[in-house]
Parts: C-alpha cells; structure tokens; sequence
C-alpha cells in the first residue's frame, strides 16, 4: 500500500495520527513525573523519550503544543527544573495509559490513575514508586519546533534507578527488567532480546 503525501493529508484525524505514530516502529514508554511549586504532582504518558548523549547524560522528550487543556508536564518542569522519566511495566500498563487524559492541573494523575509517588533524597520531582527503572533529570533547555509548535525538552539525568538484575553481559537487558514499548496511540508490547553484538570497529566486521 503507498500513500502519498496528497493521500496522507486526506486522512481523518484519528487515521493519519494511528498512522503516523507508528511508522517508527516500536518506542519506549514512560511515565513523566513533575510537580509545580504549589505542591500539585502530575504524570503523563509519553512515548517521544530519547537518548541525546552519555557525557554529560542528556535525554530528550518531545512536549506537545501548549493548550489550555495539556501542556501541566511542560510548565512544571520550566518552573521547578526537575522531572522523572519512569519504565513502564506490565502491571501498570492500563493505570499509565490513562494518564493520558487531559485532567484539570489540580487533579493529580498519581492519584486518579492509582500509582504512588516516590520522593528521592535531594530531589524535588516526584518517582513512580511502581516502576523499577527511574531517572531524575535536571532541566537544560527547551527548544521549541517551529513547524508544528512542539519542543524538544533537554535534561540531564540526576538519579538513576535500575533494578539488580538490569545488567548482562555488560548491557542493560530491557527484557530482564520488564521494561514495555509502545506504537501509535495504544498499542503496548513486550520487549524480547533477539541479539547481541560487540562494539564495531571497521577491521571486525564481517563479511555478508
């Protein structure tokens, strides 16, 4: 099947955001956790979490534009400088789902979608106490995406925590720790390790 620019834009709403959320293929899934200065905690679904760089530890996210309605994550972190970025696991798939809807600011999705918050010493934001794998970031920078009014938010990871069993081979082993992934706007899989590979150099690799 080809669709073409012209027949991608004829699209319904709903069709061409299903589509176009999963030609990527799978993604991570996490849970965004922040807190204004007013003490009212929020949590949101995202699946735009990326790794930017190891030294310093940068990760990137992707915030929506700004409405009335969306944009509590975005304004938390502009005003506190701190956030969580929590995995997703089986357990909780359905409660972080529904942290997607657009719940008034002093609604708190920790305690409408039944997950716990879980502070860390030094640190502001708020963990999701369900999740075994959690970073705490320090905000960077926000740089805002002009074609489609979006902003790539840069932070520094802070805290870092990883369950006993993360590591293999010298690799974290997102199957061992549970870890789920996304695609579209609600589809959620498992993650299964296929292979593993050494550290490329041009000498080494093979012939195909």
């Amino acid at each position: 099947m080809l669709y073409t620019e012209e027949a991608i834009a004829k699209l319904d709403r709903v069709t061409r955001i299903k589509i176009i959320n999963s030609v990527t293929g799978i993604k991570p899934a996490n849970l965004i956790g922040t807190i204004n200065n007013k003490k009212q905690t929020n949590l949101a679904i995202f699946s735009s979490v990326v790794h930017l760089g190891s030294d310093p530890a940068l990760i990137g996210f992707i915030a929506r534009p700004k409405t009335s309605e969306v944009g509590h994550t975005l304004d938390n972190i502009l005003e506190t400088k701190h956030y969580t970025i929590n995995h997703i696991h089986p357990e909780i798939i359905k409660q972080a789902h529904y942290t997607s809807a657009k719940f008034d600011v002093k609604i708190s999705e920790f305690k409408r979608c039944n997950l716990t918050e879980e502070y860390s010493t030094n640190f502001k934001a708020p963990f999701v106490k369900e999740s075994t794998f959690k970073m705490g970031l320090q905000f960077i920078e926000a740089i805002p995406i002009k074609h489609n009014g979006t902003v790539l938010v840069i932070g520094e990871i802070k805290q870092l925590l990883l369950p006993d069993n993360f590591s293999t081979e010298n690799d974290i082993n997102l199957e061992l720790t549970n870890s789920i992934g996304i695609s579209g706007l609600n589809s959620y899989y498992s993650l299964k390790k296929v292979a593993h590979y050494p550290y490329v150099r041009v000498n080494e690799v093979p012939e195909f």
